[in-house]
């Protein structure tokens, strides 16, 4: 299994992801106080929808390219709609994303472990005030950057799932996390190839002590013969560990009105699977 941002940017996975983002950016705006994002696996920043590596799955036009049939919306969706319409043939990765919705006292830190994918970080977000870009892997940087100094925030944990353990080190890397950031935000993106798997992820989360997790899927019920090829990714999920108050209903707004655009056989769900709010 292979998700490198590049060829599957602004598909459906990207819309739920980056509406779960922004929401939750949105949410921790409300408070004067400075928040810090982290982003342990960021990718390049942006992405051209009409290069080659884009233009070899074709995600972006059952995603993203779906949406244009939207017209007034309020709230995350609307402000998400707001950020990535504004970006001609680009589409924005979670740290532009992120970088766009910070105020003067807010900072992010978005890790890349690639060379030539984390020079492409850097440029994209070089003139960007508070935003920092590094390379390094990310898992690992974690341990140095936690507890962030503004003691609220959120941690995106987002890999591309080029190693066959990835569910049990993302497991261990917010079980490590939460032992020096208890109370932060985490939302951890996971692809969904059988329910069997996407089930036991959930309980390796459940395993390191979450007081509060909610759990979002989307599956857009398109059969992989119908995609042509059996490795196109048809579902996806989000854990997010100590989700923002009225992120839940945001989230449930907003897919109500996304996920029937997105296909007439999507399907999603969004359920607390710890705790409650």
């Amino acid at each position: 299994m292979n998700y490198r941002h590049a060829y599957h940017a602004g598909n459906f996975a990207d819309v739920v992801k980056h509406l779960a983002l922004v929401s939750i950016l949105l949410h921790l705006r409300k408070k004067p106080a400075p928040f810090a994002v982290i982003d342990s696996h960021a990718g390049r920043g942006r992405y051209d929808l009409s290069g080659e590596e884009a233009a070899r799955t074709g995600e972006a036009a059952n995603g993203i390219g779906r949406l244009s049939a939207i017209g007034d919306a309020s709230g995350a969706l609307g402000e998400y709609l707001s950020l990535v319409r504004g970006s001609d043939t680009t589409y924005p990765g979670s740290p532009l994303l992120a970088a766009w919705l910070l105020r003067p006292q807010d900072r992010l830190v978005a890790i890349e472990k690639h060379p030539e994918e984390a020079a492409l970080l850097k440029t994209a977000l070089v003139r960007l005030g508070g935003a920092h870009a590094e390379e390094g892997d990310g898992y690992k940087r974690l341990a140095a950057l936690l507890p962030p100094p503004e003691r609220r925030g959120v941690v995106l944990i987002d890999p591309p799932f080029e190693a066959p353990e990835e569910f049990q080190a993302q497991a261990r890397a917010l079980g490590e996390a939460l032992k020096r950031f208890a109370t932060g935000i985490y939302v951890l993106w996971f692809p969904i190839k059988s329910a069997g798997e996407a089930n036991a992820f959930c309980g390796e989360v459940l395993a390191t002590g979450v007081k509060k997790a909610l759990r979002i899927d989307i599956d857009i019920g398109t059969s992989a013969a119908a995609i042509g090829t059996k490795e196109r990714l048809t579902g996806a999920g989000l854990i997010v560990v100590n989700p923002p108050y009225g992120f839940a209903d945001d989230m449930r707004e907003a897919l109500e009105r996304v996920a029937p655009l997105l296909s007439v056989k999507a399907r999603y769900e969004v359920r607390w699977i710890a705790g409650t709010e």
